[in-house]
This record gives C-alpha cells, structure tokens and sequence, in this order.
C-alpha cells in the first residue's frame, strides 16, 4: 500500500459505504488520488447487515466508488484504515 490514512466515523446514521466514501473523497483531497482499499473492524461489517465475512456472493464488498473493503480485527470499530493497493510487478 502506498500512503494509508486512518479514518474515524462513528456517524450512527450511516453505513459501512457511506462512511467509507466519505473518507475515500476526503483521502482524495489530501492526497491527490483516489485509494481502492479499505480495512474495516470485522464487526462493521456485520453491523452493515451484511453478515458473510466481508463478501458478497464469493466477491470482496466495493463502495460505488470502487474502494474495496476489508476486514481487519487489528482496527477498533469506526476506524478505517484507507489507500492504495497497488499490484505488485
């Protein structure tokens, strides 16, 4: 990952995707670039209603934006951990 920034959320009345969008556009501003990953507390997830260990039909959750989104039990709830993850060559 490249830079990272650690987020905090705790906005009762959002989502897991709304919470994550939001520190995606706020990363963007400060750093100049959109990131494509997101760790979350495990617990986020299921909080989102989701319930299946951060996936969806085989497939890592994604905001509309395109963050995917991973658990980490290393993060307290209503933290995120957000960057980039690029390939390695």
């Amino acid at each position: 990952m490249d830079i990272g920034m650690l987020w905090f959320d705790n906005d009762k009345g959002a989502d897991l995707n709304i919470k994550v969008t939001r520190a995606a556009q706020y990363y963007q501003k400060k750093y100049g670039q959109m990131p494509n990953l997101c760790f979350v507390n495990p617990c986020m997830v299921a909080l989102n209603g989701n319930g299946n260990n951060g996936h969806i039909n085989g497939n890592p959750i994604k905001t509309g934006d395109g963050v995917e989104i991973r658990e980490s039990v290393t993060l307290l709830p209503n933290h995120f951990w957000i960057g980039i993850n690029r390939p390695e060559a």
